[in-house]
């Protein structure tokens, strides 16, 4: 089987293998490394020659893959790796790992707000309790500027009842509520469902760039 490229891309998998595990692998121009897209960004170069993050793999034209890591872009910038890539000279903006992360990181709260459109998150204290009562979450979020008497008992019972918890703590109560149409949103959880591998994709994309959950949130049974 003869591996091919697909939209000017670094597809190294062959197409009955992709069609056989139902994802694709690139290479990344950092380390060389064949990977699964769902551990990679995506780059596209604009019309003026500039090198710009497509984290929904969606510009056209010829796409450069890295690791999802803030040491994987800056090493591919330093290293030309994207310049390989493209096949060309390109120019690569100052703090091109920080547009990354911020492009990431709403993506994830926009994922955020079709959930809670979709019925598929579930939000405030009470709430929360009862669903953690009923089912293990596919993921908790808590607001990283919340009290932390109201996040440990949340956080303790899903450990009690469930033992091993995804837990995000990366966000504002303020970035959480703009993008679930509240004020300022504390405590959210959500549940098993296609929206949570939308969601676990992209915020493992997202913890290459920032903490997903704060150090002192560590407990011994916290993914």
């Amino acid at each position: 089987m003869t591996a091919r490229a697909r939209d000017g891309d670094d597809l190294v998998l062959d197409e009955d293998a992709e069609n056989a595990l139902g994802f694709r692998e690139r290479r990344c121009a950092a380390t060389g490394e064949r990977l699964s897209e769902d551990k990679l960004l995506r780059f596209a170069v604009d019309p003026a020659g500039l090198v710009i993050p497509d984290v929904a793999a969606k510009l056209p034209g010829r796409g450069v893959w890295t690791l999802s890591t803030r040491v994987a872009v800056d090493s591919a910038a330093k290293k030309g790796g994207f310049a390989r890539g493209f096949k060309k000279s390109v120019n690569i903006p100052a703090g091109l790992a920080d547009q990354a992360e911020a492009l990431l990181a709403k993506r994830c709260l926009d994922f955020l707000g079709i959930a809670r459109g979709a019925g598929d998150v579930i939000l405030g204290a009470d709430s929360v309790e009862t669903a953690l009562r009923k089912a293990k979450p596919t993921w908790l979020f808590e607001a990283s500027d919340g009290a932390a008497d109201g996040r440990d008992k949340i956080l303790g019972l899903a450990f009690g009842l469930w033992g091993r918890v995804s837990v995000a703590g990366c966000f504002t109560s303020e970035e959480l509520g703009v993008a679930l149409g509240r004020d300022r949103v504390i405590h959210g959880l959500i549940p098993v469902g296609r929206i949570a591998h939308r969601w676990t994709v992209d915020i493992g994309r997202l913890s290459g760039f920032r903490v997903i959950l704060p150090a002192d949130w560590r407990q011994n049974n916290v993914d």
